[in-house]
């Protein structure tokens, strides 16, 4: 069963036909502030990928991809979760030099998804990576990319609230930014999702830093996978969510791993046999360029920049029936 909130009191601003034509004017609008901040242009993209490649993203390790056996072929296709590792090959072969990078629309099924206000087994992102320099692969690049991407956000917000004035939400402009080791020190005997909901509340806008490797309590923050992020140059872009009074994560992102964190995080992760993937073995012989890369929640932003209180005002996806009986008596509309 899903787990839903309902605000008190909560009324969406929008009409259904307006919330259609806004949800536009986002995307639109976003993904061009997006190519210009971070010099990228767009790609088609695979919605599956060979099962047996190494390219699929497997998110915290344990979720399960959907899977289908191709007919013609008997090979074994998987649906992404993201494309985390197909966008490098793909900047590989499309010979995009330093400084330059590539966007693309990524749909994806993610099964095992918790079902709430902010999480659905539908996700669509902006997948985005970005070819730089081995001299680059520093967390100033990634405080960079991640404040542009804040400023993309909020200058999307400034037209969508041009169009549309009754749209109430604000949002700062200058991202905090804060390691998770720094959380755990602020906020010691909390849980990872209660101290970013702690200090995000406080900063409004905050780019939680170093996300994966285990902390001094022995624990890691968070999950993340060993083989794209760099764990001591990666990060999630939060916003403090006014509607469900909660932190919102509306990117996640990282400088990708070298060759030498992919095999000091694959170690540590228990992740060796990974090795023989031939992703992984293509990285690890140094025949991928050094990028910089990461997701932004289509869905989520649509949801955060119109005020909304549940993901399914902004996307169609699947709903059990106590989650529509409970959104319809709150006259909350899912597509």
């Amino acid at each position: 069963m899903s787990h839903v909130v309902i605000p008190a009191g909560y009324q969406s601003t929008l009409s259904l036909y307006d919330t259609q034509e806004a949800i536009a004017l986002i995307k639109k609008t976003f993904q061009s502030n997006l190519s210009h901040a971070l010099h990228l242009k767009r790609v088609s993209a695979p919605l599956f990928v060979d099962g047996a490649s190494g390219l699929n993203d497997d998110l915290n390790g344990v979720e399960r991809p959907v899977s289908f056996d191709m007919l013609e072929t008997g090979d074994v296709a998987q649906v992404v979760h993201s494309l985390a590792k197909w966008k490098r090959y793909a900047l590989q072969r499309y010979h995009f030099p330093v400084g330059e990078g590539l966007y693309t629309d990524m749909n994806a099924i993610r099964r095992d998804e918790t079902l709430d206000n902010l999480h659905s087994v539908y996700v669509d992102q902006w997948d985005w990576e970005k070819v730089i320099a081995e001299e680059d692969r520093t967390l100033d690049t990634l405080k960079d990319a991640m404040q542009r991407i804040v400023t993309a956000i909020c200058v999307t917000l400034d037209l969508l609230k041009w169009e549309y004035p009754q749209v109430p939400v604000s949002l700062c402009r200058d991202i905090t930014f804060v390691t998770t080791q720094e959380l755990e020190d602020l906020y010691p005997g909390k849980t990872g999702k209660e101290r970013e909901n702690l200090f995000v509340k406080e900063h409004k806008t905050v780019g939680i830093l170093q996300i994966g490797g285990k902390l001094k309590s022995g624990k890691p923050h968070d999950g993340r996978a060993p083989d794209y992020d760099d764990w001591e140059m990666n990060g999630d872009i939060m916003f403090w969510d006014d509607v469900l009074d909660c932190a919102m994560e509306i990117s996640s992102m990282g400088v990708r791993v070298s060759p030498e964190s992919l095999d000091r995080q694959l170690k540590l992760s228990g992740k060796e046999e990974r090795r023989n993937l031939p992703f992984h073995q293509a990285l690890l012989r140094g025949e991928l360029p050094f990028t910089i890369g990461g997701g932004i929640g289509q869905s989520r932003m649509c949801m955060l920049l119109l005020g909304k209180a549940h993901i399914g005002e902004v996307q169609s996806s699947y709903w059990d029936p106590e989650t529509k009986d409970a959104c319809e008596k709150a006259g909350i509309v899912l597509l």
